[in-house]
């Protein structure tokens, strides 16, 4: 056994040494640290092994598996460093300076903080199915969490995604567990428009797959978040809430920066906004990712990008971000 271990390893550097981007890496992950890799055929098989052998092989397996996992991330770093764009400063170029929009700005930030925690980036699919939107989430065509959101069905027998949801079963069945994965992404509810609500707005999805994960866990990420976002101590408050695909859950409000946690029409005058609702992901949404829920638990989390960049550059209209307006946009920059 301890050939094939060190054969694995020799395998798995020569692959990610052809891989040319990200998408390579994790394809490469996949094969070789996911839940039909050999290494993970190997750690089930343990529980079939003698005592001696448990002894003899388990600490073996396991270490190679995390020095499997150490090649990929130092993988997925070596790419995300290299930069293949050149820039000829000697040529006088006469055009504008450019500014990224605020919510590109945020989500970047956002998933910068994630990643240095070790969570892969995602990118999931705006025109999304019924089963990853809804049913494999815990919510039955019956159920009446559906009612809460307006969806936009399209002609082909598919919607709109309402939320990024959905790119947590498609991460369970690609990378099985353990897990840790954000997607940012559009999700799309016919929402009537006002100063907080949009038909359009954007979203990032967090899930944290393991054993022995509690929802301090989550606390911890979340506060992280929001200290390293907003360059200041903000007041939080967790409240249970209720959402089919976690069990319990909870909603995550961030004391309104805008308002100062008076009042104002952004935050429907109670000084506090709703930022992240999450919880524990429930057994049934582990079970349709093909993950057992008697071995591995988690959470997942949703942040409203489009809220939080409203809340980090004080705007205190939604409307204002989907506008289009240069005059406006082009004032924000990166910190």
């Amino acid at each position: 056994m301890e050939k094939e271990l060190e054969e694995l390893k020799i395998s798995l550097k020569k692959e990610l040494e052809k891989g040319k981007k990200e998408a390579d890496i994790l394809n490469i992950k996949s094969l070789y640290v996911g839940k039909k890799s050999r290494i993970s055929e190997l750690l089930t098989k343990l529980k079939d092994m003698s005592n001696e052998d448990k002894r003899k092989y388990g600490s073996l397996i396991n270490n190679t598996k995390k020095e499997l996992e150490e090649l990929v991330n130092e993988a997925l770093e070596k790419i995300s460093s290299v930069s293949n764009v050149s820039f000829d400063d000697t040529v006088d170029y006469d055009v504008e300076v450019g500014s990224l929009h605020p919510i590109t700005i945020v989500a970047k930030e956002v998933t910068d903080i994630l990643k240095r925690m070790g969570f892969t980036v995602v990118q999931g699919f705006e025109m999304e199915s019924e089963y990853y939107n809804f049913e494999a989430l815990n919510v039955p065509k019956d159920h009446p969490a559906r009612d809460m959101q307006d969806t936009y069905y399209l002609d082909n027998g598919m919607l709109l995604r309402t939320q990024t949801s959905g790119d947590q079963i498609h991460s369970m069945e690609k990378f099985g567990a353990p897990l840790r994965i954000c997607s940012p992404g559009r999700t799309f509810r016919n929402e009537d428009l006002d100063a907080n609500h949009e038909n359009t707005f954007f979203q990032i999805e967090g899930m944290v797959i393991d054993k022995g994960i509690s929802i301090e866990n989550l606390v911890y990420v979340m506060k992280e978040i929001l200290s390293e976002i907003f360059h200041q101590d903000v007041d939080v408050r967790l409240r249970p809430g209720f959402f089919p695909f976690t069990e319990p859950s909870y909603e995550l409000d961030c004391s309104c920066l805008i308002c100062g946690g008076k009042g104002c029409p952004t935050c429907k005058h109670s000084g506090w906004l709703e930022l992240a609702p999450g919880g524990m992901v429930h057994p049934n949404v582990l079970k349709a990712g093909g993950i057992d829920p008697e071995v591995y638990n988690g959470f997942a989390f949703g942040i409203g990008l489009t809220r939080l960049a409203m809340m980090k550059y004080k705007i205190n209209d939604i409307r204002v971000l989907n506008s289009g307006d240069l005059r406006y946009l082009s004032n924000f920059k990166i910190n």
